[in-house]
């Protein structure tokens, strides 16, 4: 194995970025017209973001207004699972968490993917919330890094670790 070359197949954000988004949502809710009177918030809590407002298309404009500063601190959205908006007394509530890490399920997708319709010689390692990607070429594995690119699944995907 001391001849191979590697990379790691990852689903991470950067905390620091997520903060500075919501942070950014706060100030544009505060500051924007069409949110005075709606009671309108946003909090975060780990990887969990809470939003509340006063109407049902109210907390929905504060999800879209957290989904526009999330694109612009470069967090894909495919990272975030919004919940469904429901009714808490007179206020409207949504929940969305923050994914983080390739499920087992998900890392055995791409390991089938690149088993099957890879190059010949690359081997694939699962290592927790990681996948790990091996090939004696690194040829090999740049066309393993476009065919995961191509796939398109319904998390983000990084690569890291490039060996």
């Amino acid at each position: 194995m001391a001849g191979d070359s590697s990379f790691d197949v990852v689903s991470k954000f950067d905390q620091q970025e997520l903060e500075n988004a919501v942070n950014m949502t706060a100030k544009e809710i505060r500051n924007r017209y069409d949110f005075r009177g709606t009671d309108a918030a946003i909090k975060l809590t780990g990887d969990v973001v809470d939003l509340e407002a006063s109407g049902e298309e109210r907390v929905k404009a504060v999800l879209d207004v957290l989904q526009t500063m999330l694109v612009r601190r470069k967090i894909d959205l495919k990272a975030l699972k919004p919940g469904e908006p429901r009714i808490s007394g007179k206020i409207w509530k949504l929940t969305a968490t923050m994914q983080q890490g390739i499920a087992g399920d998900d890392a055995r997708k791409i390991a089938k993917l690149i088993r099957d319709s890879g190059p010949k010689g690359v081997r694939t390692q699962i290592q927790g919330d990681e996948l790990r990607v091996f090939s004696k070429k690194r040829d090999d594995l740049q066309a393993c890094q476009r065919l995961i690119q191509e796939a398109d699944y319904d998390f983000p995907v990084q690569f890291t670790n490039y060996r």
